[in-house]
């Protein structure tokens, strides 16, 4: 055997170690202690890093130190800055990582992995690669502003093993009622970033997120949750589009939720309380324009929610697939939630459907930030969200009321006891002057840096309590920021954003 097959096969043998380690349980037997309790003995440190099982070699690999810091009960998170805007990849030095990183995918491949991120206010989605170690050394734009259309928010990568069908990955237009999701296949070319990928199957809404439920949530079927981020006179609504083929995404049905007993007022709905709900079908809704579909969700009664943003389901397989939760942001109580019947400060609510009809289900309020006397009474506006085995985390992305008190936290909600603690906080070190210099706006206000996406990526590094991070902070602006995802119509786009990875995270 030369050189060149021995390299191959050893960087393969280590490929199959790692996919290996991603079939482990959510819970995992190997992982490193978390904040809360042990969830398995401590694994080998290398050099720069905690090393997986495989290659993969967690470390610092940006030129930008992470906007994040750990809060009281979480001091023994590990957090690495992982890319950021201002690095130059070794393969691609012409790329610049764009602004507002948002939702975001990772997956294996046969070189390393691939991580599919969108760059929200670029309207455009990055396509970044790293090596067996985790380390970046490329990026590019595998859809630009012109092929985006509209502001991309949160998203999902479908994949086989988990979905039925994949890999593909939705990503949502949030621009107002007219836009759509798109599905990218992650091996697409650069090439036709300027080209649009919109599923018309999934009608049009002002999407924070499409999600995918799990394969077993309902066997022979695909059966995708869509949060609808409107404020206006129709508000936001939880869509669902149901499929009897496993990955069509065309021809399938499109539904919105409502209470049985048609209660339209979303601030009547209070903690401790289950409410039966249904899914109601938006006949015809290809042909439908979003303001259609609006009017048509308002005539079936359907619950216009203050801001659908985030969706996610809770992971461990059978029962657990059919849980899922969302946030609803909250919008300031004036214009079309001048009687305050919509959420102001946000709240995280619990689906369980039917294990038996996807269309009917039971919702609860389980964290309301409209009462500032309660457990959630800091919230500022949850928009992200991850669901893991055990957790629920919540991302908030103030609003700019007026009224803020700290910076973006994420907090941890814990589904078997209810507790809520408080585990990051986005770090604006507002006393530091060169800082503010760098960045051009420490002293900006209260909340005014939001958080993407929080991906658990734990069995995709075969690294367990691993978390991927995207960071937003708005007031990081450079001349050579602006229009670099190549499209024409977001040339003057000049935010920076940042990826980060966190582990020790409990799932």
């Amino acid at each position: 055997m030369n050189m060149k097959t021995l390299l191959h096969s050893l960087k393969l043998l280590a490929i199959i170690a790692v996919l290996f380690a991603g079939c482990k349980g959510d819970t995992g037997d190997v992982g490193p202690q978390g904040p809360q309790g042990p969830e398995g003995p401590q694994g080998p440190d290398g050099p720069d890093g905690p090393q997986g099982p495989g290659l993969v070699q967690l470390a610092n690999h940006s030129a930008t130190s992470t906007f994040v810091k750990k809060l009281p009960g979480f001091e023994s998170l590990e957090v690495y800055s992982l890319v950021g805007s201002a690095d130059v990849l070794e393969e691609s030095p012409d790329y610049v990582f764009g602004g507002s990183a948002d939702g975001s995918g990772l997956m294996a491949t046969n070189e390393g992995y691939v991580m599919l991120v969108n760059n929200e206010d670029n309207y455009a989605v990055s396509r970044l690669y790293f090596d067996e170690t985790f380390r970046p050394v490329r990026g590019e734009y595998l859809l630009n502003s012109d092929g985006g259309q509209w502001r991309l928010c949160s998203a999902t990568l479908a994949t086989q093993e988990e979905h039925g069908f994949g890999p593909l990955y939705l990503t949502c237009g949030e621009s107002g009622p007219e836009s759509r999701t798109h599905g990218i296949h992650p091996t697409d070319p650069a090439s036709n970033a300027g080209t649009s990928r919109e599923l018309a199957g999934l009608g049009r809404w002002s999407a924070e997120n499409a999600v995918p439920l799990s394969s077993n949530a309902f066997s022979g079927k695909t059966v995708i949750i869509i949060g609808d981020d409107d404020s206006g006179t129709y508000g936001g609504q939880v869509a669902m589009y149901v499929s009897s083929t496993v990955g069509d995404l065309e021809n399938g049905d499109l539904y919105a939720l409502r209470r049985v007993d048609k209660n339209t007022t979303e601030t009547d709905m209070v903690s401790g309380t289950e409410y039966e709900v249904e899914f109601v079908k938006l006949e015809d809704h290809k042909n439908l324009t979003g303001e259609q579909l609006n009017m048509k969700s308002q005539e079936l009664n359907a619950m216009p929610f203050g801001r659908v943003e985030d969706i996610d389901y809770r992971k461990g397989g059978g029962a657990h697939s059919r849980e899922i939760y969302f946030n609803v942001t909250g919008q300031y109580n004036s214009g079309a939630n001048a009687d305050y019947s919509r959420s102001k400060y946000g709240r995280v609510y619990k689906l369980v459907l039917d294990a038996n009809d996807p269309l009917k289900g039971k919702l609860s309020l389980v964290l309301n930030g409209d009462d500032r006397g309660g457990i959630a009474k800091t919230f500022q506006n949850p928009d992200n969200i991850c669901v893991t085995t055990n957790f629920v985390y919540v991302q908030e992305d103030p609003n700019g009321y007026g009224d803020e008190t700290h910076d973006s936290y994420i907090y941890q909600y814990n589904i078997a006891t209810g507790v809520l603690k408080k585990v990051v906080e986005l770090d604006h070190d507002r006393d530091n002057p060169a800082s503010d210099e760098v960045y051009g706006g420490y002293s900006a206000r209260l909340g005014g840096w939001e958080y993407g996406s929080l991906v658990d990526v734990s069995d995709v590094l075969g690294i367990p309590n691993t978390f991927t991070l995207c960071i937003q902070p708005h007031t990081w602006r450079k001349e050579e920021f602006k229009g670099v995802d190549g499209g024409s119509k977001r040339q003057d786009q000049d935010q920076g954003s940042q990826i980060v990875v966190i582990r020790g995270l409990p799932r």
